[in-house]
């Protein structure tokens, strides 16, 4: 449904033709100046189109029982982990909720209040995470491979495998590019499937498939979440405010406090602060009862609660 703005809506209903601009009866014998033609007036573009499941049906068309709309949150940031939330839907699925949209899209409030319709409508959802240790450890792109193939751990528990994966983007980094990845990363067979479902990448498809944009605001408020929760631990990088991302606070919090535990080392931290960090002065102790909160967090549209 495209949104018309209202306020050009009236204007072109209510502009007179240029025609009926003379005054009928006796015309003026005054001689009228030179009008320029007026120009069409433009209507202002759609703020943003509704996501629909055109793309998703099509591929249940094709085949598919089960279709997986997979989207991250947190690949840029310096700290915190990297997030992938997976929506379920089927050839069963009803329309969106409505409101549903990409999360870069919607304010925070828009997202919070949208996350229990969005639990409550698809087959199955989750959302996984990889934390900065990992990200150091293996690299951001198979961080998120881990995050991903998490989260749909999590769905095949409570939907069986999907047979294909609609992702945000034009790189699949789902799709396993060495056979050892997932042993070098410490994931058991429960984690890898032994038959992966079809990968299919869509730019924008967080703006199109409302699937992948319901998986976005998803995994966007639940790492949200947990960079608010680490604020506390860590109140002068102003996590609450930029969620790990390089906000100037965040930045003067590095040159005078230095990396935490929570911050991806691996990354070129020294030189974004202006190669001012300071040694690391929080204590390391916090690493593993934070890191164990990073795992995953899984729902699905029912009564049971699975931690959702």
């Amino acid at each position: 449904m495209t949104a018309v703005n209202p306020d050009v809506a009236t204007a072109s209903a209510s502009a007179p033709p240029a025609e009926a601009s003379a005054v009928s009866g006796e015309a003026s014998s005054a001689p009228r100046a030179q009008r320029r033609p007026t120009p069409p007036r433009r209507r202002e573009p759609s703020a943003r189109k509704t996501p629909t499941l055109r793309f998703e049906r099509a591929l249940v068309a094709g085949g598919a029982r089960l279709v997986a709309g997979m989207d991250e949150v947190g690949r840029g940031a310096l700290a915190g982990p990297v997030s992938v939330g997976v929506v379920v839907v089927d050839a069963a699925t009803r329309t969106a909720p409505k409101g549903v949209a990409d999360s870069k899209l919607l304010t925070p409030a828009a997202r919070e209040a949208l996350v229990p319709h969005l639990r409550r409508w698809p087959v199955a959802w989750a959302v996984g995470h990889a934390g900065p240790a990992e990200i150091d450890a293996h690299g951001i792109i198979a961080a998120l491979r881990l995050a991903g193939w998490r989260a749909l751990a999590q769905v095949r528990r409570v939907c069986g495998d999907v047979d294909a994966v609609l992702l945000d983007g034009s790189h699949d980094w789902l799709s396993r590019g060495q056979a050892d990845l997932f042993e070098a990363a410490g994931l058991d067979a429960a984690t890898a499937p032994e038959v992966e479902p079809a990968v299919r990448t869509m730019v924008k498809a967080d703006l199109q498939c409302a699937s992948v944009a319901a998986a976005s605001v998803l995994a966007k408020v639940e790492r949200d979440l947990l960079l608010t929760n680490l604020a506390r631990q860590y109140p002068a990088y102003a996590w609450d405010q930029n969620k790990g991302y390089s906000a100037p606070a965040h930045i003067q919090a590095l040159r005078v406090h230095g990396t935490t535990p929570q911050h991806r080392r691996s990354w070129n931290l020294r030189a974004l602060a202006g190669d001012a960090v300071a040694p690391d002065r929080v204590a390391e102790r916090f690493a593993d009862a934070v890191t164990e909160s990073l795992d995953v967090r899984v729902g699905v549209p029912a009564t049971t609660d699975l931690g959702g």
